[in-house]
C-alpha cells in the first residue's frame, strides 16, 4: 500500500474543494450508477446460486446463506457502518486542516487497528462456530447435516471480514478525497468471482464450498482494487502495528455507539434469521427478498448516504447551516424520488417479480411464493430503510453517534419482541412485518430529535414535493397492479419470443418493469414533484472543480 519513492508524486496533492449541494446528486449518481451495475451482477449470482443450490428443497442453500448472513453481519457492522461513520468525518476533518501528512497517519493507525481487532475477532469466530451456530440457527440441530455443513461454510467465508474492513477504510479515504468510483465498483469483483466459481457446479453441496472459497478470493481483491485507488489520489497509507493513539481512541468511542446505530437494520435481520432456521427454506427465502429491496436501497440510501456524509461535515465544520439543511432537503427529494416507485413496484406485484426471474432449476415456485410475501413486507419498509440512511448523517456529521445508537436499541427492541409474536400469529412473513416496523419507528425517533434540537426539518418546499412524489409512485403502483394480474395473457402474448437466454416469462416481467418507469416518469413531471431543470441542475458539478481534476477510475 505504501509507495515507493520513486512513485511518489512530486507536489503533495491538496484536499480536494468543499462540494456544494449540487454536487452531492451528482456524487450520489456516480455511485449509484456502479453500483447499479454490481447489482445486477448480484442478481445474475443470486438467479445461479439459488437454481444450483435451490431453497427449502436442498441443506446446501440454507447452509450457504446462513454463512453469507453470518459473515456479512460483522461487514455491516464493523466495515460499512460504524466505523465509516466515525472514520470518513475525522478523516475529513484532518485532511483539509492539516494536509496530507496527518491525514495519512490517522488512516495509517486506525487501518492497523480495525484489521488487528478483526482478524482476532475473525480467529475467535471461527474456533466457536459450533457452539454459536447453536445460537444462531437453532432449528438446523435436527438436521446434523445442515449443521455441520452451516458451521463449515461459515468458518470458511469469515476471513471475508478483515478483508472487507481494510477495503472500506480505503474506500473512506476515496470518499473523503471526492472520489466514488471504486467504492461503488468494487463490489463488482464478488459478484463476478462467486458467478465464475458456481457456474460450472452441478451438485447443490459443491456449489455451496466453490460460493464459499469464491468469497475469500474476492475479498483479497477487493481490498488491492481499494488500495490502488488510495495511491492514484496521492494517499499514502502504509501496514503498521497497531497503536492505540488518542485519535484511534477516539475513533474507537465514537465506533462502539455507532456500530449499533448504522446496523439497526442488521441486527434485526440477524434475530429474525436465528428465528428462521426453524423453517426449511426460509432463510434463501429472506435472502430473495432481500435481493429485491437491497437494490434501491444501495441505489439510493446508501449512495446518498455515502455523498451525504462527507457534505455535511464541511458545512458544520465551516459554520454554515443553510448549506446542511440544502443538502438534506435535496437528499430527502431524489432520495424519496427513486425509493418509493420501487417500494410501490413492490407491495403491487412481489410474487410475480420473483417467480418471473428466480423460479428455474432448485428454486420451485413455492419457493418464489414464499420469498414473494416476505418480498410484500418489505416493500412498505423500503421508504424507512433509505429514510434511515438519509437521517444518520445528520447525527454523524455532528460526530453524536449516541443519540442514533439509543433509537437503534428501541428498534432492535421492538424487533425481537414483534417478530416472536408475529412469527407465532402471521407466520414466517411476521419477521420480515416486523423489521419494516421496527425501521419505521426508527425513523420516527430520529425526525423528531433533529426536529427539537432545530438541526434540521424538511422545508416546506421539501414537503410539497414528497407529496407530489408520493402521488406519481401510488399510480405507478396500481398500474403495475393491473398488469400483474394480466399476467398470463401478457406471456402469451410474447409466446415463443426468446432474447439473450430470457424466455416470455422472464421478458414479461423487465417490460412490464420497463412501463411502470416510464409511466412514474410522465406521472412525476406531470405533478411537478421534480423538474428537468433540477435533475440538470443536481447532476452539474459545482465546488470549484475544474476541468483538470482528475477523474479516478
Amino acid at each position: 500500500m505504501n509507495a515507493s519513492p520513486s512513485q511518489a508524486p512530486a507536489q503533495t496533492p491538496s484536499p480536494p474543494p468543499p462540494a456544494t449541494g449540487g454536487g452531492l446528486i451528482r456524487s450520489s449518481m456516480v455511485f449509484a450508477g456502479l453500483t447499479l451495475v454490481s447489482r445486477f451482477l448480484g442478481l445474475a449470482r443470486d438467479l445461479v446460486i439459488t437454481a444450483r443450490m435451490g431453497a427449502s428443497q436442498t441443506i446446501a442453500a440454507d447452509a450457504f446463506f446462513t454463512a453469507q448472513a453470518f459473515s456479512n453481519l460483522f461487514r455491516r457492522v464493523f466495515a460499512e457502518g460504524a466505523f465509516a461513520a466515525a472514520f470518513v468525518p475525522a478523516y475529513a476533518r484532518k485532511l483539509a486542516a492539516d494536509g496530507d501528512a496527518e491525514s495519512n497517519q490517522l488512516a495509517t493507525d486506525a487501518l492497523a487497528a480495525m484489521a488487528a481487532a478483526t482478524v482476532v475477532l475473525t480467529v475467535l469466530a471461527q474456533l466457536a462456530m459450533p457452539w454459536i451456530m447453536l445460537v444462531y440457527s437453532p432449528g438446523y440441530i435436527q438436521d446434523p447435516a445442515k449443521f455441520r455443513l452451516a458451521v463449515v461454510l461459515t468458518q470458511i467465508t469469515m476471513p471475508y471480514l478483515p478483508c472487507m474492513v481494510v477495503a472500506s477504510l480505503l474506500a473512506g479515504v476515496l470518499t473523503a478525497r471526492g472520489r466514488f468510483i471504486i467504492y461503488g465498483a468494487y463490489p463488482v469483483i464478488l459478484n463476478i468471482g462467486m458467478l465464475a466459481a458456481v457456474l460450472p457446479q452441478r451438485d447443490p453441496v459443491a456449489a455451496a464450498y466453490a460460493a464459499s472459497w469464491a468469497t475469500i478470493v474476492s475479498g483479497v481483491a477487493q481490498a488491492g482494487l481499494c488500495a490502488w485507488g488510495v495511491r492514484r489520489t496521492g494517499a499514502r497509507i502504509r501496514l503498521a502495528l497497531p497503536r492505540l493513539t488518542p485519535e484511534v481512541r477516539r475513533l474507537i468511542r465514537l465506533t462502539i455507539p455507532g456500530a449499533v446505530a448504522s446496523s439497526a437494520v442488521q441486527v434485526n435481520i440477524f434475530i429474525s434469521t436465528m428465528l428462521a432456521s426453524h423453517v426449511p427454506g426460509l432463510r434463501v427465502w429472506m435472502s430473495v427478498a432481500d435481493r429485491f429491496y437491497q437494490l434501491p436501497l444501495s441505489l439510493v440510501g446508501t449512495a446518498i448516504g455515502v455523498a451525504l456524509l462527507p457534505q455535511l461535515s464541511r458545512a458544520f465544520t465551516q459554520q454554515n447551516p443553510q448549506e446542511g439543511r440544502a443538502v438534506m432537503d435535496q437528499a430527502l427529494v431524489f432520495g424519496m424520488a427513486l425509493c418509493l416507485p420501487a417500494a410501490a413496484a413492490l407491495v403491487a406485484m412481489p410474487v410475480y417479480l420473483v417467480d418471473g426471474l428466480f423460479t428455474r432449476g432448485q428454486f420451485i415456485y413455492k419457493d418464489a411464493v414464499a420469498a414473494g410475501l416476505i418480498l410484500f413486507q418489505y416493500g412498505w419498509g423500503l421508504p424507512a430503510f433509505v429514510l434511515v440512511k438519509i437521517l444518520q448523517p445528520a447525527f454523524f456529521a455532528r460526530q453524536d453517534t449516541r443519540t442514533p445508537m439509543i433509537f437503534a436499541l428501541v428498534s432492535v427492541v421492538v424487533n425481537i419482541a414483534l417478530g416472536v409474536a408475529l412469527f407465532h400469529t402471521l407466520g414466517f412473513t411476521g419477521l420480515a412485518a416486523a423489521t419494516s416496523i421496527a425501521t419505521w419507528i426508527t425513523v420516527v425517533q430520529m425526525a423528531v430529535a433533529l426536529h427539537r434540537r432545530k438541526s434540521y426539518s424538511p422545508s416546506a418546499g421539501a414537503w410539497g414535493r414528497l407529496a407530489r412524489i408520493g402521488l406519481a409512485a401510488a399510480g405507478m403502483g396500481a398500474f403495475l397492479a393491473v398488469l400483474a394480474s394480466r399476467r398470463p395473457e401478457l406471456e402469451g402474448f410474447l409466446g415463443g419470443v426468446s432474447l439473450v437466454g430470457l424466455h416470455a416469462k422472464e421478458l414479461t416481467v423487465l417490460a412490464v418493469c420497463l412501463a411502470g418507469v416510464v409511466v412514474y416518469g410522465v406521472l412525476l413531471f406531470a405533478l411537478g414533484g421534480l423538474t428537468r431543470a433540477e435533475i440538470r441542475s443536481a447532476l452539474r458539478r459545482q465546488g470549484g472543480a475544474t476541468a483538470s481534476e482528475p477523474d479516478l477510475s
